[in-house]
């Protein structure tokens, strides 16, 4: 090569270099319509869309705005009275009522939504936003159903998307310190295992509303009933009490299960149940006839789960749910004076063990720990120097659009704490219980039409791998539940 060649070429090596660093430095602000369908850079701010966004919807979707630092740019809710907060908040967010009109006209906006509706409306929302490849955080508990928990698990591998369910507890460093107390072997392996909650803090156990009122304007009622079987619109359902009903929710375990189930789940590693069994408090409105109520939720429950030991905890766990204002017993190890779970004995979790004796409150928080040798550990908060260590969230919504724009199987998603690979066995064990209970109230008239048998008030014996009870066909009947009309989880 002529040396009168080389500055020609010293020229356009240079130009070649500085064009490609103008171009890597300008390739993060390049729409990403332009970069290809599925591709958001990591300095992209994610968009938004939330579903259900009045109560827990308002934090949901706003936690995940995070002040700015993502995009919330589509708000939908059956109830724009109720939305109106978030509404007002967001003024460049289109507003919706029927979330599939959003998903068809801003599908190419939205890299991930929020969905935060009456329990029986996660499933088919969440899994439609995933078919579409949106990410998905979906309120506790996942599902309404255990059917519908598995197929949002395995629809979460299938479209690759990153998840998380709202049961913040999970990203409490507090829950962190519980898993090292228990792999340090402190209280040695788990046999029993107890969590309790005051709720419900609704009606529940009452006959079914029959008053007729007119629909408020601000509501699509047909939308609201959604998969449900139909029911004229009534204040005794929405904005609140829906919880106590089966036909919408999941009463106190779906309530509070997976908030309070967590510790014990996560610290044991716990999997499927094998058994449950369960008894319910009854309502008396005439002497001596218990009121039947098939409909709502009891006032009050007991349900007891049985998992197998495994390679975490050797030794069988036998764990029952108290709630409607229930509790268990102070162990001997635990002073007479102190305490269960919250200061108030609210609710709570406590890990009985070989050694000793861990308990916390709801969210994981105050965990403390007792042995049998008279030692008295307790957890404060920020001991991890994790920067979210304050209630009410940990960091849960921020760690979940971290996981979404570093992408599906990055280390952001493997560390969040309640990807559905974690949430979806967690909700099927929490909404076991329920399968336990409605089971429980199954009932047939005697042959001599003098009262009724209870056919379901036994053990149940489940195959997890089948979702299937084995010893009594009636209760599968609770598995998965017919959708109304052409509703349908596809």
């Amino acid at each position: 090569m002529s040396s009168e060649n080389k500055p020609k070429d010293v020229k356009r090596r240079d130009f070649l270099q500085k064009t490609t660093a103008a171009a890597i430095g300008s390739f993060f602000i390049v729409p990403r319509h332009v970069l290809g369908k599925g591709f958001l850079a990591p300095s992209d701010k994610l968009n938004i869309a939330g579903v259900g966004v009045g109560g827990k919807g308002f934090s949901d979707t706003n936690n995940a705005w995070n002040k700015g630092a993502e995009n919330l740019v589509a708000l939908c809710d059956v109830d724009w009275n109720q939305a109106k907060k978030n509404f007002e908040l967001h003024p460049t967010a289109k507003k919706y009522k029927d979330f599939r009109k959003m998903f068809d006209e801003m599908e190419k906006d939205i890299d991930a939504v929020t969905v935060s509706t009456t329990d029986h409306m996660h499933a088919i929302i969440a899994m439609a936003a995933m078919q579409r490849g949106k990410h998905v955080y979906v309120q506790k508990p996942l599902t309404h159903d255990i059917y519908e928990a598995r197929m949002l698990t395995e629809a979460a591998r299938k479209y690759k998307v990153v998840t998380q369910m709202g049961n913040q507890g999970a990203s409490n460093p507090a829950q962190t310190q519980m898993k090292e107390w228990f792999t340090k072997g402190l209280i040695g392996n788990v046999h029993e295992a107890h969590v309790w909650t005051n709720r419900p803090v609704w009606p529940q156990g009452i006959p079914v509303p029959t008053e007729k009122f007119p629909v408020p304007a601000d509501i699509d009622w047909e939308l609201w009933v959604g998969s449900a079987d139909w029911v004229d619109y009534n204040p005794a359902w929405h904005p609140f009490k829906w919880r106590g009903w089966w036909n919408f929710g999941t009463g106190a375990l779906g309530d509070m299960g997976c908030h309070l189930i967590d510790p014990a789940f996560r610290t044991l590693g716990l999997g499927y149940p094998t058994e449950l069994e369960c008894s319910v408090g009854q309502v008396f409105i005439k002497d001596w006839t218990p009121e039947y109520i098939p409909e709502g939720c009891p006032p009050s429950s007991r349900v007891q789960l049985k998992f197998p030991a495994n390679k975490i905890n050797k030794s069988e766990v036998t764990l029952t749910w108290h709630d409607g204002g229930l509790r268990p017993f102070h162990p001997e190890i635990i002073p007479a004076n102190d305490p269960l779970g919250e200061p108030d004995s609210s609710n709570g979790v406590l890990l009985i063990g070989e050694k000793g004796v861990m308990t916390c409150g709801t969210y994981g928080i105050t965990p403390k720990l007792y042995l049998n040798d008279g030692t008295k550990l307790e957890y404060k908060q920020g001991d991890f120097g994790n920067k979210y260590t304050t209630m009410p969230e940990f960091g849960h919504h921020v760690s979940w659009t971290d996981a979404c724009k570093a992408g599906f199987n990055s280390k952001e998603h493997k560390a969040l704490t309640s990807s559905f690979d974690y949430a979806g066995p967690l909700t099927e064990t929490v909404i076991m219980g329920n399968l336990g209970i409605r089971s429980y109230n199954l009932r047939t008239a005697k042959a001599d039409g003098k009262g009724f048998d209870y056919p379901g008030r036994k053990k149940l014996l489940w195959d997890g791998n089948n979702m299937k009870i084995t010893n009594f066909d009636e209760a599968n009947q609770f598995v998965k539940r017919k959708y109304r009309g052409d509703w349908k989880l596809s």
